[in-house]
């Protein structure tokens, strides 16, 4: 008996391996968990030299400043509850200190840039269609850093928002694979959330680019509470575990695979802490 619903994946024209490719992962925290497994598996990984983002605009503001090595200023900044915090970035980044902030910020920022003139592939995860702009300016903020509500508006952007910020950017990036993240927003209700996958899921359609259904593995083979965190809306370890090794049969060839396994044994072995 068939207890799932598989999602169907078309072979991919190109494989990665280890010895060959170095790869730039951005987007949500789902991208960062893909970035774990891919550099456990023995591959030259930098993920999210910006921090978790959410965002396709944020997300492309940061790829653009890479490529360009083009730093934050002081202006990119702002001050809360006695931290700095730059409006591009992560809250990891921020610092106690304006000066401290700018200088962290602006280093991911060039070790990015290096990164990307060798990389040879990028997988970018999308989280949210929803965006908060800054009421004083327009600018889209990729983290609000808990600052005063007022000071935001939230909407929805749209496929041809998405898809005209990204065309001409993918000309000057690596290969990409794209994904749209399984965590599901639920501050946005359900109906939001879905709302907000099929608007990046229809933009990402129209790049007509690589597209892994991640989103899809989650929603239809694993649709069962089981394959959930304790939140409800993240995917639990077994879930990420099961999503890796669907991405795993689609992009690397069987000895990749296998590698990937020996590497992954290895890396669980170095992370072990002896008790004596």
């Amino acid at each position: 008996m068939e207890l799932q619903t598989k999602v169907a994946i078309e072979p991919q024209a190109f494989c990665l391996e280890q010895q060959s490719d170095h790869i730039l992962t951005v987007g949500s925290c789902f991208a960062t968990e893909m970035a774990a497994k891919m550099k456990d598996a023995g591959f030259d990984v930098l993920h999210n030299p910006f921090g978790v983002l959410y965002n396709p605009l944020s997300i492309a503001e940061c790829l653009e400043r890479c490529l360009d090595d083009r730093p934050i200023d002081s202006g990119d900044l702002v001050e809360v509850d006695g931290l700095w915090h730059s409006w591009l970035h992560h809250g990891s980044f921020s610092r106690s200190s304006k000066e401290e902030c700018l200088e962290v910020c602006n280093r991911a920022i060039h070790e990015a840039h290096e990164f990307l003139e060798r990389a040879t592939c990028l997988i970018v995860t999308f989280g949210t269609a929803y965006v908060f702009e800054l009421v004083e300016n327009g600018m889209v903020v990729g983290n609000c850093h808990k600052a005063a509500a007022a000071r935001f508006a939230r909407r929805r952007l749209t496929v041809d928002e998405i898809v005209s910020r990204w065309q001409p950017l993918l000309a000057r990036l690596p290969q990409a694979v794209f994904t749209v993240s399984p965590i599901r927003h639920m501050a946005d209700g359900a109906h939001g959330n879905q709302l907000s996958k099929s608007t990046l899921i229809l933009a990402v359609d129209q790049l007509q680019t690589h597209y892994f259904p991640s989103y899809e593995i989650m929603m239809d083979e694993l649709r069962d509470y089981r394959f959930y965190a304790d939140n409800m809306t993240h995917p639990s370890p077994l879930a990420v575990d099961i999503i890796w090794e669907r991405f795993a049969e689609t992009y690397f060839t069987p000895a990749t695979r296998n590698l990937c396994r020996l590497n992954a044994k290895q890396a669980k072995r170095d992370r072990h802490i002896p008790l004596h």
